[in-house]
């Protein structure tokens, strides 16, 4: 991808939900809402606070967020849909070797 997002933004590519239910019940696209978990694709630097000092983010690339429902802009990158979003927008980041570790 040949876009470098700017400042405290974070650009997100969602992780499509399950096509079934529990029970099997297959879901049409129409009935399905946009999924509000998503794995970050690339971040900017981070913000400047008051004094000028760069802020660096929390999230980095590779990472799986959740983000609320109407956060972001969509925008379509060499054909594959992005949300860009600044930081504050997401909710908190998924800790997989703790949902590993729990399955264990």
């Amino acid at each position: 991808m040949k876009f470098r997002p700017l400042h405290d933004r974070v650009v997100v590519k969602r992780i499509e939900a399950e096509e079934k239910t529990a029970g099997g019940i297959i879901i049409p696209d129409t009935a399905k809402e946009k999924p509000s978990q998503g794995e970050v694709v690339a971040a900017g630097p981070g913000a400047r606070d008051e004094a000028g000092k760069l802020v660096p983010l929390d999230v980095k690339a590779g990472d799986r967020v959740l983000f609320g429902k109407w956060s972001g802009t969509e925008v379509k990158i060499d054909g594959v849909d992005y949300l860009i979003m600044k930081e504050s927008d997401i909710l908190g980041v998924l800790d997989e070797t703790a949902s590993a570790k729990k399955a264990a």
